[in-house]
């Protein structure tokens, strides 16, 4: 699943609106990656988009 497991962030759906003004589906999917932690001294592979990865590795 699309979704970041800090910050919630997931799929976004909306219009694509042309110069025409018709509208058809689409959606925004998130930079998902999946990432190794360590957790309680074990290792756990969690989903993190591309945002909450670049703050994890500032700190």
């Amino acid at each position: 699943m699309a979704v970041c497991s800090i910050c919630g962030k997931g799929v976004v759906y909306g219009n694509n609106v042309s110069h025409s003004n018709r509208k058809t589906s689409r959606t925004w999917k998130p930079n998902i990656r999946k990432v190794k932690f360590t957790v309680n001294g074990t290792t756990k592979v969690i989903p993190v988009c591309s945002r909450c990865l670049r703050t994890l590795k500032k700190g």
